[in-house]
């Protein structure tokens, strides 16, 4: 079984998504734009969302915003009777806060998901998932980012 090593990059960027997790509840509610906190609240429909659960390895500063590399990585046993079903993201300053959403099945055997993402500015990366037994797990990283890529 090979190791893999983590850069200092990316441990910056697990670091910079754990300080950020334990903020999540109380100063996101607080801060987060309109469109996106009815966005998420759309997914979250009056449920509450468990802190934990959930990795986003994103760059802490990104230099271009127009492909900012993101892995979400939810602990799950991915199981037919216990596994992870959605994934959303959200990116709480871009124009559409939404930005992605993945649909997985217990044949994945892992609940990870890697994709480029593009952000008009710095700001927040969320991560929601919804287990198989209806269960929600939430996630954040902020990004900082020199040059923005939504346009305008």
């Amino acid at each position: 079984m090979s190791r893999d090593r983590l850069s200092r990059r990316d441990g910056l960027a697990l670091a910079a998504g754990l300080v950020g997790l334990s903020l999540l509840p109380r100063a996101a509610a607080a801060e987060m734009p309109a469109a996106a906190r009815a966005a998420l609240d759309r997914v979250l429909a009056g449920r509450a969302a468990e802190e934990g659960g959930i990795t986003l390895r994103l760059p802490a500063i990104a230099e271009n915003g127009n492909s900012v590399p993101m892995a979400v990585i939810v602990d799950s046993p991915m199981t037919a009777a216990d596994h992870i079903r959605t994934i959303h993201v959200f990116a709480d300053r871009n124009p559409t806060p939404e930005v992605a959403l993945f649909r997985l099945t217990p044949a994945m055997g892992r609940a990870q998901v890697e994709t480029r993402i593009r952000l008009g500015e710095t700001q927040d990366v969320i991560a929601v998932a919804e287990t198989s037994t209806g269960r929600l797990m939430i996630g954040r990283a902020e990004v900082k980012v020199t040059i923005g890529g939504c346009g305008g």
